[in-house]
């Protein structure tokens, strides 16, 4: 009789042909699943360098195992691949852009408001759960502005990426008129602005030069991708992204002592990401190439229900997991603080006991974020039935959040 009562596999193996059989014959695999993995990236890579260190009060601290283990530095190069999700995202915007029905006023406010509404979610169910939880559940002050600051932390990553859609259309002149050749100048900023802040002169250049590299940096990828969906950036240029990507990169490591993680440590004198330096633009032309070059034979690959059907699910949930991954951790180590140090949660980062234990948390994590994104999911749809008057309590609640998570 239990024969006949499917197992999981079996319905997995259902739910994967469904979803493969509902998916028009014109949708490019091979974007969505480069979307789906750097989107996997973000989260993997902050649940795994993210640590907290426990303070006599039972508060929270941010710490990471770079600062012990510089040797895993290394890992953060195949973790940053927010060169991809900006490549794939210029890639997207030029065809929407190009499939637009109404004015570009209307598209680009269309693309902002997709973008600006799970930010304004995540921002404003903080803020209430901020007096909440110091009031009601007596957590310490200092767990409350640890927590602040890294539900904060990947939400830079969005308005970024707003402000580079919402130039989306000088993008596709540029590509159109200058081809491949579109993103040199912008390599060539941060090269300019990295020699200021690390050459010769460097003490004597302002401390906010380094974030004329905040708006360029990033938009090399974009605009890559961009040229690609243009098809301006085919495979000769292609691997001459690759291997001239790949050889700054290492000149940048060995000759100019640039910092091997791609992520900041804490210590240390420079990083590479707030802003972005030269090295992830190198970074970020290596992996362009690849993926370019890779594209068909990932295409190819998904064409397997079994492993595109995950990557249809990560692409519908890519907000929720952006905005919410940060809080599905805390959503651990923040309970876990009231029983004193557990290794992976909330002990000092600086053993391999570490990080073998917070390998081992990692499951709960995924687990956390994806009861999470069953309440977060409507926050990325259209708030249809949401009012002026709570639109605007949102967005003081959200102002409010902001102010005590950079305060901190």
């Amino acid at each position: 009789m239990n024969s006949t009562i499917p197992t999981i596999p079996t319905k997995l193996a259902k739910l994967s042909a469904t979803i493969d059989d509902r998916t028009p014959a014109h949708r490019d695999r091979a974007i969505d699943g480069l979307r789906a993995l750097a989107l996997l990236a973000v989260p993997t890579g902050h649940w795994l360098l993210g640590g907290f260190t426990l303070d006599t009060g039972g508060g929270l601290h941010n710490a990471s195992p770079l600062a012990t283990f510089g040797m895993l530095a290394p890992a953060s190069w195949i973790l940053q691949l927010l060169g991809i999700f900006f490549l794939v995202g210029g890639y997207s915007s030029y065809h929407s852009y190009r499939r637009r029905k109404g004015s570009v006023r209307e598209w680009i406010t269309g693309r902002l408001t997709r973008l600006g509404r799970p930010v304004l979610g995540v921002t404003a169910v903080w803020a209430l759960l901020l007096p909440a939880l110091h009031y009601g559940l007596d957590i310490p002050t200092a767990t409350l502005h640890t927590a602040s600051t890294l539900v904060v932390q990947p939400l830079w990553f969005v308005g970024v990426y707003a402000v580079i859609t919402a130039l989306t259309p000088y993008c596709v002149r540029a590509s159109q008129r200058f081809g491949f050749r579109a993103a040199a100048p912008l390599l060539g900023s941060v090269a300019v602005v990295d020699l200021l802040r690390y050459g010769p002169y460097a003490d004597a250049m302002p401390s906010w030069v380094s974030l004329l590299n905040l708006l360029p940096g990033w938009m090399f990828a974009y605009q890559l991708g961009v040229s690609w969906a243009d098809k301006r950036l085919g495979r000769r240029e292609a691997w001459l992204l690759f291997v001239g990507g790949a050889a700054l990169f290492a000149a940048l490591l060995l000759a100019f002592h640039y910092p091997a993680s791609m992520v900041g440590v804490p210590g240390a004198s420079r990083t590479n990401s707030h802003p972005p330096s030269l090295l992830v633009l190198a970074l970020a032309a290596g992996q362009s190439g690849a993926a370019i070059l890779l594209r068909d034979r990932l295409a190819r690959l998904l064409r397997r229900p079994v492993l595109w059907a995950p990557v249809v699910v990560i692409n519908l949930s890519a907000m929720t997991i952006l905005c919410w991954h940060q809080t599905a951790m805390l959503a651990a180590a923040v309970p876990a603080s009231y029983f004193g140090e557990i290794p992976g949660l909330t002990t000092a980062p600086d053993t391999v006991g570490w990080i073998l234990a917070r390998m081992a948390w990692m499951p709960l994590f995924a687990g956390l974020l994806m009861a999470i994104a069953k309440f977060a999911q409507p926050l990325e749809t259209p708030w249809e039935r949401t009012g002026r008057t709570r639109r605007a309590v949102a967005g003081v609640l959200a102002a409010g959040f902001a102010y005590f998570a950079l305060a901190a």
